[in-house]
């Protein structure tokens, strides 16, 4: 793109997002002995990438990583054309936006003493592997330099799929191997249709994520709706 990016793309087949792929992929790799280091740091952080932020389906995602490998950013091809402003403008910005430090795209909002109340409408899935599947919203509350009280109220929609929600600090592990993730401050979950609620105070300005999973159960897999307003409370 120019002398600040190295612009590369994979089809997401290669890194074994696409189910029915993964056995014939395989296979090709084997015939022709050509492996495929899925544990290499950028394949990593893309696959990462597919599990943060936005959930709809889109033919095409477009990350910014970094060269340490962190995810800087995603941008989903369906959601390019959005309030009349065209595409390549709208990408523009997107980039612009990553190497600022915003991190579009990733889930995250920023709640501060102007903005201290924001909503996040998503989806989560029950998980097809291990206990746990994350939906990630960041919340950025780094403004409070005092502290303060956070509170996330959850609706979950009337789809079928029971909804668990957990709360983690920045440096808490999203463990899919776990009932209950040793490493979160505090958790709920709740039945179609049911309202929720978490609370947590916090003494200094920091960042927290917000993990939405599908009930794990033996069962018929399930996809609902949640809606989370995060707001803040200063101390």
């Amino acid at each position: 793109m120019n002398e600040h990016f190295i612009n590369t793309w994979i089809p997401n087949s290669e890194l074994g997002r696409v189910r029915r792929l993964r056995e014939p992929i395989a296979k090709k790799r084997e015939r022709e002995g050509d492996p495929f280091d899925t544990t290499h740091a950028l394949a990593q952080a893309i696959m990462r990438g597919w599990k943060t932020g936005s959930k709809k389906g889109s033919p095409v995602d477009s990350f910014v990583i970094s060269p340490e490998f962190e995810l800087m950013g995603k941008q989903q091809f369906n959601e390019l054309a959005r309030d009349n402003i065209s595409p390549a403008k709208y990408y523009h910005t997107f980039l612009r936006e990553a190497l600022d430090g915003k991190q579009p795209g990733l889930g995250n909002i920023v709640l501060t003493r102007e903005h201290p109340a924001e909503e996040v409408l998503d989806v989560f899935r029950t998980p097809t592997v291990g206990y746990l599947d994350y939906t990630v919203v960041v919340i950025d509350v780094t403004s409070f330099e005092n502290g303060g009280t956070l509170t996330v109220d959850i609706k979950i929609g009337r789809e079928s799929g029971d909804g668990e929600f957990y709360l983690f600090d920045e440096a808490g592990e999203l463990s899919i191997n776990e009932e209950e993730p040793k490493d979160a401050l505090t958790g709920t979950w709740g039945e179609p249709g049911d309202t929720l609620q978490i609370t947590h105070r916090f003494d200094r300005g920091q960042l927290f994520k917000l993990g939405a999973s599908g009930y794990w159960d033996e069962g018929e897999m399930c996809t609902n709706a949640f809606l989370a307003k995060i707001s803040v409370e200063e101390n």
